[in-house]
């Protein structure tokens, strides 16, 4: 078994028409929207996605990367009809495209077995749930469970946990934290989360699958702050 594995998820909300009208109006409720509002937020189809992006419920999983902090390699399964396999930095990362989320999360469950600790930025409030969730509702087993004991991080090392010492301090992005210890911000490319939902309408796949990775090389560099100066 390796010994670590650091890993990160891109999602696309659904269009806003594939959901019946009681889930419409379930949604609209849920969100607290004035009625007066309702027509109007229904037309602004990508706005609508990306509100939707967030649930499992109403998303899809369009990219997982996965690093190994201590080879410097990784790979990223990614939705990309038109199939474009390509590898960077002399073949150590490489992007592997599938037609469907059940292959992208399939070839997840694959790997994840492989390692001992797994890490994340915020994976226990976002990525684990969700990846958790996506695999019920498309029939994937789970190959072990990723929302392990929530105070320790012996399996999972969630640095938004770590870093605001299990919610005792405000918690910033990830973004934010790379700036300040002087880590190369994954934004840094002009690309953040809010723009992956017009990225995946576009048919710009291979950037989403790029931004994904380096979200996931930046949290590998944070995770090395992090165990230098606070893990005890």
């Amino acid at each position: 078994m390796h010994e670590k594995i650091v890993f990160d998820i891109e999602t696309v909300g659904f269009n806003w028409n594939v959901f019946s009208e009681e889930e419409q109006e379930y949604l609209l409720n849920r969100a607290d929207i004035p009625q007066d509002e309702r027509d109007q937020i229904k037309k602004k189809e990508t706005e609508t996605m990306k509100h939707l992006s967030f649930y499992a419920l109403t998303a899809q999983i369009v990219a997982i990367s996965m690093f190994n902090p201590d080879t410097n390699k990784g790979k990223v399964f990614y939705i990309n009809p038109q199939m474009e396999e390509f590898s960077e930095e002399d073949e150590a990362l490489k992007f592997v495209p599938y037609e469907k989320e059940e292959d992208v999360l399939k070839q997840f469950w694959s790997l994840i077995v492989n390692y001992r600790q797994f890490i994340t930025f915020n994976g226990s409030g976002f990525d684990c749930p969700f990846i958790l969730l996506r695999s019920a509702l498309l029939g994937i087993k789970p190959t072990r469970n990723l929302m392990t004991y929530k105070y320790s991080h012996e399996h999972h090392c969630d640095l938004m946990s770590q870093l605001t010492f299990y919610g005792a301090t405000k918690p910033f992005s990830l973004d934010f934290y790379c700036r300040r210890f002087g880590i190369v911000s994954p934004k840094a490319s002009g690309i953040s989360g809010k723009d992956v939902g017009n990225l995946f309408k576009e048919g710009k796949y291979t950037k989403i699958a790029k931004y994904c990775m380096e979200d996931t090389k930046a949290t590998a560099k944070l995770y090395f702050k992090w165990q230098e100066f606070l893990k005890f």
